[in-house]
């Protein structure tokens, strides 16, 4: 199974958290099944989030979207970048 690894730096980050949440059912529309949302330790306005992708087209659509750019303008995100993954076998 793919997975899809995005950062995003945030103005702030409830405010981000917020609008975030509150698109989960348009992420598991897009495919998206959220695993894990971590934050930096020394700067708490990085934002580190990881999805399982159930349909790569789906979720390419989603994040590439103009409403996808307008929600992050929205939530305060600042800079951000993605990355679809494939499992690769550990050491």
């Amino acid at each position: 199974m793919a997975a899809l690894l995005c950062r995003n730096r945030v103005r702030d980050f409830a405010k981000w958290k917020a609008v975030f949440d509150s698109h989960a059912a348009a992420h598991r529309a897009a495919g998206l099944r959220l695993r894990a949302v971590w934050r930096g330790l020394e700067e708490t306005n990085q934002v580190f989030f990881l999805f399982d992708v159930t349909d790569a087209e789906k979720a390419r659509a989603f994040i590439t979207a103009p409403e996808g750019a307008e929600a992050g303008r929205a939530s305060g995100v600042l800079e951000g970048e993605y990355h679809f993954l494939e499992s690769a076998p550990p050491y």
